[in-house]
């Protein structure tokens, strides 16, 4: 190991190695790839950091200037990111390492800064990194090491794409680590694809789960689960706690209950900014915060040095989850405690997921109030303050107290003042049991014509049983309904008042026939009854597709289309061959019905409407309305509409129709005879207009204005 590692682990106070940290370093694995899993707090940050030293340094003992990243680490998710740069930073220090980070959250011009000034190792998420590769923001090509930290979780994420793009682009002789705590299938497929000769390390075994963590399931009844959760935390007081939920919203609502109760509480969740989850880490560091209320995203891979207690407000999904919940106390050879909130409900989840994640639990109530202070008392009694001697400066204050007060006096204040700074523990209900059903006894069964067949329901037979029998609820069992007959289970005590009501003639609502059973009916349904009109034949499906692109003709059973289309086809019902390279037959056309009344028919058709005509004179009507019709009156000759609006000029002219860019003269409202310009200049529009404005002249109109003279355009002064 090299001497600026050495100096780091001596400085933290590492005298040994953790099992998976031991087996990572083993020279005879050095620049190999490896698959790692590893129980969490396990110490894989200092593992891997350990394991790709030697790629980096090569024969030197420091580092030279930093330029293109030499290792590169990636974590799913922001917190564990910035953890694993804290790990490595300390570890690396003497050696003149340099980190930098590519995380989402935070300002991207700032990263982009400081990889261009150059970094050792780069701390990244798979999102934020893939942007700065396709920016070209980052240089890969001198990487000698690639670490996966929480590869499951990755995956979990939904970065696969976003690994295989990264991997993809860094170079192929690089060593790649995977560290996961769980090993399915789809991180040995990854592993698989990009890694080389991989050797697999396990350091976890299925007997021994995190054993220095003490798991307890407490129950409590279902409307008490905050409650329950506040004991517990008053219960153990510890430093760090946190409480996992699985939603955003019980964060909330847990968050706010916990504040108003007095606790130093911060929140984790995932639609808090960077900065606002940095600072409630932070404010658990130091002391300002003591709970942590987060989801299970949000909580992934962070390490509190004094976290002492994991409470599990919600059970989680699987026991993956459970383990990676409460692996994030007990680490590093410290003492835990991991409290499962059991509501009765929620009792049989819990044992499973104890069962597969191989965990034994205590199961117990949670802390009612009593025994919250008697914990109180106990801490109390042992506290420092009763050893420690009186402060010359609080001498004259001790004595006056001693002389103007008792000690009882002096000791309920005490008691008071001590309680008062803590919130006090809540009052839990007794856990109520669901009440087990009685056995219903000896009984008498009943057949009831009508069934299924007959829209029979319980909820209607038990109501007109009761009222017709002079029964009530309790004294009807078992109501069987099956396809013709319904079948009733009633006490014995109860069957004679029954009979007495019902009559001799065992008859119900609308008739039905109520009879008695020797002994308890078969229940068995049986046989689904067949269908009214008789059994479906099915016929097997084949792949018509792929016949008809080989060419084959294909036959099908085809419904009769009908007289319409196939006159001598039989009746609706039948079936025949239908080849489909066979053409359709012909349809037949409808006869035309004369005209009622001799009235002319529209376009050719008999619904005895007139013709409409469009056309000139010397053409013919549309649709058949032609001179090799004879019955169909010839179109009358073209009539020009009145102009909507008159000329100015020529009192009974036409307006010509407009035309975009045409000729001024000429656009609705324009006076015939009016100068014009450009192409009506021409000879035969001058004698046009000569000719309107003489017959305007004729009439007393008044002659046209003389055109204006084009003005000049104005030259723009260049200066």
């Amino acid at each position: 190991m090299k001497q600026a590692l050495q100096k780091a682990l001596d400085a933290q106070g590492y005298d040994t190695l953790t099992p998976v940290q031991q087996a990572v370093t083993d020279p005879e694995l050095t620049g190999k790839d490896l698959l790692v899993s590893a129980q969490t707090g396990s110490g894989k940050t200092l593992g891997f950091g350990l394991a790709i030293a030697p790629g980096m340094f090569g024969e030197a003992e420091t580092f030279d200037s930093a330029g293109a990243p030499l290792a590169l680490v990636i974590a799913p998710t922001r917190e564990l990111a910035m953890q694993v740069k804290r790990e490595l930073t300390w570890l690396f220090a003497h050696a003149g390492a340099t980190l930098a980070s590519t995380v989402g959250g935070m300002d991207m011009r700032d990263e982009r800064r400081a990889l261009a000034r150059g970094a050792h190792i780069v701390v990244a998420t798979p999102g934020r990194l893939k942007d700065h590769i396709m920016r070209g923001s980052i240089d890969l090509s001198a990487l000698k090491a690639v670490v996966l930290d929480e590869a499951d979780e990755m995956l979990d994420l939904g970065f696969r794409e976003d690994l295989e793009f990264i991997l993809d682009e860094a170079p192929s002789d690089r060593q790649t680590l995977m560290f996961s705590a769980t090993v399915p299938a789809a991180i040995a497929k990854l592993a698989q694809n990009y890694q080389k000769d991989a050797v697999r390390i396990a350091t976890t075994t299925g007997e021994k789960q995190h054993s220095d963590i003490e798991y307890r399931a407490l129950t409590v009844s279902a409307r008490d689960s905050e409650n329950a959760i506040i004991n517990v935390l008053r219960y153990y007081e510890a430093p760090n706690a946190i409480v996992f939920c699985n939603t955003r919203a019980t964060v909330n609502r847990m968050t706010t209950r916990l504040s108003n109760r007095g606790f130093s509480v911060v929140a984790l969740s995932g639609e808090l900014t960077q900065s606002e989850r940095t600072n409630a880490l932070q404010a658990m560091r130091d002391g300002r915060a003591r709970v942590c209320v987060a989801t299970d995203v949000a909580a992934r891979g962070i390490d509190l040095p004094n976290l002492e207690l994991v409470i599990h407000a919600e059970l989680p999904t699987n026991q993956d989850t459970l383990l990676h919940r409460s692996g994030r106390t007990g680490r590093a050879g410290r003492k835990g405690v991991s409290a499962l909130i059991v509501p009765p409900a929620a009792r049989k989840k819990a044992q499973r997921l104890l069962g597969w994640a191989k965990l034994t639990a205590v199961w117990a109530d949670a802390p009612s109030a009593e025994e919250v202070t008697a914990k109180d008392d106990e801490r109390m009694m042992e506290g420092s303050d009763w050893e420690g001697e009186v402060e010359e400066s609080n001498r004259a204050t001790v004595d006056r107290l001693a002389q103007m007060y008792s000690a009882e006096q002096l000791a309920a204040a005490f008691v008071r003042l001590y309680r008062e700074r803590r919130s006090a523990p809540e009052e839990l209900s007794e856990i109520t049991a669901a009440p087990e059903r009685k056995s219903f006894g000896p009984s008498v069964w009943f057949s009831l014509a009508g069934g299924q067949a007959v829209g029979a329901e319980p909820r209607r037979l038990l109501p007109m049983l009761c009222k017709m029998g002079n029964i009530t609820r309790d004294d009807v069992g078992a109501i069987r309904i099956h396809h013709e007959a319904s079948f009733i289970e009633l006490r014995e005590s109860a069957v004679d008042g029954f009979l007495a009501a019902i009559g001799g003639k065992m008859t119900v609502e609308d008739g039905a026939t109520l009879t008695r059973l020797d002994a308890a009916p078969n229940l068995d349904r049986g046989p689904r009854p067949p269908r009214a009109d008789g059994p479906v034949e099915r016929k097997p499906r084949t792949n018509k597709s792929n016949d008809r692109r080989a060419g084959k003709a294909q036959t099908f059973e085809a419904a009769d289309p009908g007289p319409s289309r196939a006159p001598e086809a039989p009746k609706s019902g039948t079936t025949k061959p239908v080849e489909w390279n066979d053409a359709p037959p012909p349809r037949q056309k409808k006869p035309k019905k004369p005209a009622p009344g001799g009235k002319p028919a529209r376009y050719g058709s008999a619904d005895g409407k007139p013709a409409r005509h469009r056309g000139a004179d010397d053409k013919p009507a549309r649709h058949g309305a032609s001179d090799t019709k004879p019955d169909l009156p010839q179109a009358e000759p073209w009539k020009a509409r009145k102009p909507r609006h008159k000329s100015k000029a020529a009192g009974d002219g036409f307006e010509r129709p407009s035309r975009p860019g045409g000729n001024p003269a000429t656009k609705p409202g324009a006076r015939l005879g009016a100068p014009t310009t450009g192409k009506a200049n021409s000879k035969k529009n001058k004698a046009r207009a000569a000719a309107a404005a003489a017959e305007a002249s004729a009439k007393g109109a008044p002659k046209p204005r003389k055109p204006r003279a084009a003005k000049p355009k104005k030259k723009r002064d260049p200066s």
